[in-house]
């Protein structure tokens, strides 16, 4: 036979042999009484074996679920087994793993990172309190507190920074009168 090309209508009559073919076609596409009756019959058979399978499949549900009552497998105990073995799949598998150790090694570097800038910064502050200006500062705090003592009535040098603070905050309160309020629930 020759090949005939696709999505092109054959420019050739028809020959003797495509009319036999279409005279052979069944258009209405019936079939015949033996025919029919033979494909009910098989028809009928199958649904005499869907049903017998149904009802074989029902009662080896039922001998399942016995067994497992029998063998105190409760749906609970199966859902933890189901998840433990879920759980075992999925971190043996090669994605869980490549996550693991990419959060691994995020999480070291990250470390590594925040421990590198507590030490600069530490590094900085030691560097800040060794120098002239924060020296000066210092200076000029200590004798700031020396001449409240001083004032405030104390021993000169010593005692703590707290120390000096609560006993300024008593002479300032001596020195500020008080406002007495009277109740009254009256409006």
């Amino acid at each position: 036979m020759e090949p005939r090309q696709q999505g092109s209508l054959d420019k050739e009559p028809l020959k003797e042999v495509d009319e036999d073919m279409v005279s052979e076609v069944d258009l209405n596409n019936t079939v015949t009484e033996e025919e029919r009756e033979e494909m009910e019959n098989e028809l009928t058979k199958l649904e005499e074996e869907i049903t017998t399978l149904k009802q074989v499949l029902a009662s080896k549900e039922k001998r399942h679920l016995e067994l497992k009552q029998k063998l105190g497998i409760t749906p609970l105990c199966e859902l933890r087994q189901n998840f433990s073995k879920s759980w075992y799949d999925m971190q043996t598998s090669t994605a869980y793993k490549k996550t693991s150790e990419t959060l691994s090694t995020a999480g070291q570097r990250t470390s590594a990172a925040f421990s590198n800038l507590g030490n600069a910064i530490s590094r900085k502050f030691g560097d800040i309190r060794n120098s002239p200006s924060f020296k000066s500062f210092e200076e000029k705090v200590e004798s700031t507190v020396s001449n409240i003592k001083s004032k405030v009535g104390g021993t000169g040098g010593a005692g703590s920074f707290e120390e000096v603070l609560s006993s300024a905050a008593q002479a300032s309160s001596q020195d500020t009168p008080t406002n007495n309020m009277t109740e009254n629930n009256e409006c």
